[in-house]
């Protein structure tokens, strides 16, 4: 009986006991709510207007001037006849322009970026301009000259010179931004003139049409007039330059792209230093290593940068051949040819680099010294072979692919280099891989697993190799138009 009243008296203290604790976890709980939510408020600032005011006046309208030929009124534009014809004709003639050349306007932004007054902004803001005025924020203008400019990258250097010292913004490091972090945009949208907007980082590392692209993806709105702007962070740095909007209306939707810091900062170096760029040349040409081309190589993964060809230059002094994979450059991996044209380009013309190469099964290293990418000229040997005019003309259906040995029909046809060598495509079945990969008919083959193929017979001695071997896909080098690529087929088929 005792044990049993025992048990019944300290069921109520295990309760009260268990609401305490209860009690003191909603409580802990709700100060470790609190306290987040403070840190966070303090962490983000109430207003972007302290950064606006800090920033501003580093920020600069740019209106250039140049005289365009005139354009009379374009035909089609109204029916012959109709009643709008008048009016579109007065129009076009009002002034008395007519098909004269006039002056013609146009609004851009830009940054200063130093005291005695070196301004950025994008090429296409002053490209052909005759006149250049930069407008301040507190409204003073003055011309400016054209320091350098850099087409692949958009970029342009301009200079105003006054007794005084300017107000100015420096460079932050773009390779921190990260997705979803806060920035602002400052520029001349429209013509409205020293206007701001926010958003966020949307996506890195984004490409347009160049080879130099490293472009920030934004939703900070960015409309016609913001070009050569700047894009800050939250510190008040600069990491882009406003250069271009996806959009299909010609306003902002939202998807707006502005040049890597990290970029810009060094195409300006380099306009400072010599008035024009000066970017690394290797002397290759390349293409991405897909996936069958990898396992066609013997490679483990997808990666690095194929060499298609290797014309004369400072590659081709080096050792490096037609099928290498470049893995490693200057001690930096290669994930593909885009960041390889970036590591080159970035690399100071003349220094002598350390290259590895996947060969033949194999890792192999070569030191390489860069020469000027500006001074290339690209010219592209014949593939010279020897060839054996009198051998009789062969023709097979094999991988998709109907193939013929050069002949001097085919040469006539093709208009090919008599010093051209491999194999001629009749025809193409639209139904095979051959067709989705690219290849069609009056391309090519000049190589198949990195030996010559001049005849049917040794083009099959390739293909037996390959499945003897235990390997699936066939590496093949095929010329167009004097520009050659590797494509990789799937022997299976055949």
């Amino acid at each position: 009986m005792k044990s049993k009243s025992l048990a019944v008296a300290c069921a109520p203290c295990e309760l009260r006991f268990s609401r305490r604790a209860h009690a003191a976890s909603v409580v802990c709980v709700a100060l470790f709510v609190f306290f987040a939510q403070t840190l966070v408020a303090e962490s983000r600032p109430e207003s972007l207007a302290p950064l606006f005011e800090q920033s501003s006046p580093a920020v600069v309208n740019i209106t250039t001037t140049a005289m365009v030929e005139g354009r009379a009124l374009p035909r089609g534009i109204v029916p012959e006849g109709s009643p709008f014809e008048d009016f579109f004709r007065n129009f076009r003639d009002r002034g008395e322009r007519g098909d004269r050349p006039r002056r013609s306007s146009a609004l851009g932004s830009g940054f200063v970026i130093s005291e005695d007054g070196y301004v950025v902004t994008n090429n296409h803001v002053i490209d052909g301009a005759d006149e250049i005025s930069v407008e301040f924020f507190d409204g003073k203008e003055l011309d400016a000259t054209v320091v350098g400019r850099d087409r692949n990258t958009d970029i342009a250097l301009l200079k105003v010179d006054a007794e005084e010292i300017f107000p100015f913004v420096e460079f932050g490091d773009s390779d921190l931004a990260r997705v979803g972090d806060w920035v602002f945009a400052i520029g001349n949208p429209l013509g409205q003139g020293f206007s701001a907007s926010v958003g966020i980082v949307s996506a890195r590392n984004r490409a347009l049409s160049g080879s130099y692209d490293d472009y920030i993806q934004t939703d900070a709105a960015i409309n016609r007039g913001n070009s050569g702007g700047p894009l800050f962070n939250l510190d008040g740095e600069v990491i882009g330059v406003n250069t271009a909007i996806l959009s299909p209306n010609g306003g902002s939707i939202g998807i707006g792209f502005s040049m890597a810091s990290n970029v810009v900062s060094q195409v300006v170096d380099q306009l400072l230093e010599y008035g024009e760029t000066r970017r690394g040349w290797l002397g290759v040409r390349i293409q991405d290593v897909t996936d069958d081309v990898a396992e066609a190589l013997g490679l483990d993964i997808s990666r690095g940068a194929l060499v298609s060809d290797v014309p004369d230059g400072p590659a081709k002094v080096a050792g490096l051949k037609a099928g290498d994979v470049i893995v490693s450059f200057d001690a930096r991996e290669v994930v593909d040819t885009r960041s390889l044209v970036r590591q080159v380009g970035n690399t100071e013309v003349g220094k002598t680099v350390r290259v590895v190469v996947f060969r033949n099964g194999s890792m192999h290293d070569l030191d390489v010294t860069l020469g000027r990418r500006e001074d290339e000229e690209r010219t592209f040997p014949a593939v010279a072979r020897e060839l054996d005019s009198d051998r009789p003309s062969q023709k097979k259906d094999i991988l998709g692919l109907s193939i013929s040995v050069l002949t001097p029909e085919l040469f006539d046809r093709l208009d090919l280099d008599e010093e051209a060598r491999g194999l001629v495509v009749t025809d193409v079945d639209p139904a095979s891989e051959a067709y989705e990969k690219g290849l069609r008919s009056g391309d090519l083959i000049v190589e198949a697993n990195q030996e010559e193929v001049n005849t049917i017979h040794s083009l099959e001695q390739r293909i037996d190799e390959t499945r003897d071997s235990g390997r699936k896909s066939l590496l093949l080098l095929v010329y167009r138009n004097g520009d050659p690529r590797f494509l990789a087929l799937n022997i299976d088929q055949s």
